[in-house]
C-alpha cells in the first residue's frame, strides 16, 4: 500500500544531534511540523533544549524516541551519521524518513541504500553555519536564504523528497538537488579547502601579531576556529577532492610566490585582477 503524502504540519521529527545546525533546524521547524523530538548524548545539551522549548520531548536514548517519528534527521558529524545509519535498524522497527545534514555525501548515501526497505532516505546538506557549534550558538534563521542541496538515492521516493522540500520551504532556505559524488567534489573547494586554508593561515602566523590582528585577518582564518571533531571526519570521508583542491591551490600560490620572486608585476597585477573578478563572479559583489 503506498504511503500518504507527507505533510509536514501533521509530522512528528526527530533530531538526532542538538549542535548548532540540529538545534537551528529545531528551532526553525518550531510551530510548523506537529512534535519535535530531540536526541542527544550530552545531558546538559538536552536540559537547555527542554528549558528553551527548542523541543518537544527529548531523550539521549535514540531507542526511546524514534518509534513515534515520521521523519530523523541526523545532525551530527559525518563518521557519527555513519554509525548511525548502521544502528538506524535496531533503533525502530517502524517506517520513516532519513534524511541527515552531513557535509560530505558519497559515503553517507552510500550507507543509506544499505537500510533496510520500512526507511525512505535522502542525503541533505545545507550550506550555512558558524564556527561555534553548540546548541548555545543555534539561531532561528540559520539556515535563512541559505543554499540546502539534495542528494536522493535512486531509492528515494517522491514522498521523501517531498518532506524535504517542505522543510526546506519551511526554513526559508534555497533547495537544489545534486549527484552525492558531485557534491562531494564541488564542497572541496568551496568549503572543505577553505577551512585548511584558514586553519594554514592561523598556524604560519606568529603569536607577537596578536595585537594587530585586523578584520581582514579575522575574516580570512575564523574557519580555523571551527572543531576538529566536525571538520576531521568530513577531511577524512571526502579525502581525494580535497588532496586534488589542495594541489591546485598550491600550484596557484606557487604562480604567485614565482612572479613575486621575479619581481614581475606585470603578471602579478594580472592575476590579482583575474582574482577580483572571479570573486565578484562567485559572490555578486
Amino acid at each position: 500500500m503506498p504511503q500518504p503524502d507527507f505533510i509536514l504540519a501533521e509530522s512528528k521529527i526527530a533530531i538526532i544531534g542538538l549542535g548548532l545546525m540540529g538545534g537551528s533546524l529545531a528551532l526553525g521547524l518550531r510551530g510548523k511540523c506537529a512534535t519535535i523530538y530531540g536526541i542527544d548524548p550530552h545531558l546538559p545539551t538536552l536540559e537547555l533544549a527542554l528549558s528553551q522549548h527548542i523541543v518537544d520531548f527529548a531523550d539521549s536514548d535514540p531507542a526511546k524516541l524514534l518509534p513515534e517519528v515520521d521523519l530523523v534527521i541526523l545532525s551530527a558529524p559525518v563518521p557519527v551519521i555513519l554509525t548511525l545509519l548502521e544502528q538506524l535498524p535496531a533503533l525502530t522497527p517502524n517506517p520513516c524518513i532519513v534524511m541527515d545534514l552531513g557535509s560530505a555525501k558519497h559515503l553517507i548515501v552510500e550507507a543509506m541504500s544499505k537500510l533496510p526497505e520500512r526507511f525512505d532516505p535522502i542525503g541533505g546538506h545545507p550550506i550555512c553555519g558558524k564556527e561555534k557549534l553548540s546548541l548555545a550558538n543555534a539561531e532561528r534563521t540559520l539556515y535563512y536564504a541559505a543554499p540546502f542541496l539534495l542528494t536522493p538515492l535512486e531509492r528515494t521516493t517522491p514522498r521523501a523528497l517531498s518532506a524535504a522540500n517542505q522543510i526546506i520551504e519551511a526554513l526559508g532556505a534555497k533547495g537544489k538537488t545534486l549527484d552525492a559524488v558531485e557534491h562531494d567534489r564541488i564542497l572541496a573547494s568551496t568549503s572543505h579547502l577553505p577551512f585548511l586554508i584558514s586553519s594554514a593561515l592561523a598556524l604560519t602566523t606568529s603569536e607577537d601579531v596578536t595585537p594587530f590582528v585586523g578584520p581582514g585577518f579575522k575574516s580570512t582564518s575564523r574557519l580555523a576556529g571551527t572543531s576538529s571533531s566536525m571538520m576531521l571526519g568530513v577531511l577524512r570521508s571526502n579525502r581525494e577532492n580535497v588532496l586534488n583542491a589542495l594541489h591546485g591551490m598550491q600550484s596557484q600560490l606557487a604562480e604567485i610566490e614565482a612572479v613575486l620572486s621575479a619581481e614581475d608585476f606585470a603578471t602579478l597585477e594580472t592575476l590579482l585582477n583575474d582574482a577580483q573578478t572571479k570573486y565578484q563572479s562567485f559572490t555578486g559583489n
